[in-house]
């Protein structure tokens, strides 16, 4: 998808691939990659189960000197790259500037499940371009922390948010919507479905619910497959 010269792929699950305006390479939980792709000049790894930082995939993208930005947990992982790397160890209210890309990490937890405590202090990501910013919400469900985002879209920016609908990791697809109407982006993206749970029928609901919100949405075909 290119939106105003950025070009945004889906690479299935969680995993997305951002090309910027002025060529700059993106990854964020990039994970069971099967084909030959652009190395990376920066890594977003949200949190460390093995479907988000994943050493196997992240070695397949990596060049020297790519830069990496990982929770404290994905430490011992991510020192098993087979080329080095520039490491950010980052949690929520964390923010780092490379350039023309300004990055800030937000929480992302479960509010009512097990598997993302709010104490680990994993994270998603609000990736600010020169006109464009990309929420990347991590394994969340719908938590309070979503309204500190809502004024992105009011500054003029392209606002795009990737939302996990899947459910039991994360938000299932109404619960997503709810964060929908907390965040307000120009445009939601479906995420984490289709391989570890969800499914595309969970995808077309969601963007059904989002469209009857005067959301617009669209789903992405993965790149891998």
């Amino acid at each position: 998808m290119n939106i105003n010269g950025v070009i945004l792929d889906w690479l299935g699950h969680a995993a997305f691939k951002i090309k910027t305006a002025d060529d700059k390479i993106i990854y964020i939980d990039p994970y069971s990659i099967n084909k030959e792709m652009e190395k990376a000049d920066l890594i977003l790894i949200t949190h460390s189960h093995p479907d988000n930082c994943s050493i196997a995939d992240i070695n397949k993208i990596i060049k020297p000197n790519s830069k990496i930005v990982i929770t404290a947990d994905c430490q011992s992982t991510i020192m098993r790259t087979n080329i080095p790397v520039k490491i950010e160890i980052t949690e929520p209210g964390k923010e780092f500037d490379f350039g023309n890309i300004r990055i800030s990490s937000i929480p992302a937890y479960n509010k009512d499940k097990s598997f993302h405590p709010q104490d680990e202090d994993w994270v998603g990501y609000v990736i600010k371009l020169e006109d464009m910013i990309i929420y990347h919400a991590g394994d969340t469900d719908v938590i309070p922390e979503m309204q500190k985002l809502t004024g992105h879209k009011k500054n003029g920016s392209q606002f795009v948010a990737l939302l996990p609908i899947g459910g039991r990791f994360t938000m299932n697809v109404e619960e997503a919507i709810e964060a929908v109407k907390i965040i307000k982006p120009s445009l939601a993206i479906p995420m984490h479905y289709g391989t570890v749970i969800g499914s595309k029928d969970d995808a077309k609901e969601f963007v059904k619910l989002c469209r009857d919100e005067g959301i617009n949405a669209e789903i992405l075909e993965p790149m891998n497959f």
